[in-house]
């Protein structure tokens, strides 16, 4: 016999007992009982009654801040930007708890409303004039809220702050 030919039976015969000895383990371990062990747990995270509750609960809490910003911004009267300028309120008054008297401006005159739960009544018309006063560009107590939020946004941002009025 040639000695490659001789080193080809050996190769083969190695791997017939390699093949051999990783199938008796497979088959002894397949005879075992199933031992679950703590890494396997791990490996595989279920997601359970638990997950399910906290995102549950977490998308209540979501939500329930979107009401509550809604009714807020209702309840303290915050306008939308950029609305008509057909309609314009220049100023609102609780006479109340349900009860207001408003000022609109439309096209070239004032109308003061009785605004209820159930109604609005015109209770005036007058021509439209010029506002009685603006603000003092130092009274901080009459700016809008918005404006210094924009004037504090501005100065942490390390922008020159602007006077506001």
């Amino acid at each position: 016999m040639s000695p490659a030919l001789r080193r080809l039976r050996a190769a083969s015969l190695r791997a017939s007992i390699a093949a051999l000895a990783t199938l008796s383990t497979l088959c002894a371990q397949a005879a075992l009982p199933t031992v679950h062990t703590p890494a396997a747990a791990e490996a595989a995270p279920a997601v359970g009654a638990s997950g399910m509750l906290q995102a549950g609960f977490g998308m209540l809490v979501v939500i329930g801040l979107i009401f509550g910003c809604a009714w807020l911004a209702r309840r303290f009267g915050l306008q939308r930007f950029g609305g008509g300028q057909l309609v314009k309120v220049l100023s609102s008054a609780m006479v109340g708890q349900r009860e207001r008297v408003v000022v609109v401006e439309v096209g070239g005159s004032w109308l003061v409303l009785g605004v209820t739960a159930n109604q609005v009544n015109t209770l005036h018309t007058l021509p439209a004039q010029p506002m009685p006063h603006a603000p003092a560009a130092g009274d901080a107590l009459a700016r809008r809220p918005i404006d210094l939020f924009a004037q504090k946004l501005r100065e942490s941002l390390g922008g020159k702050p602007r006077s506001i009025g």
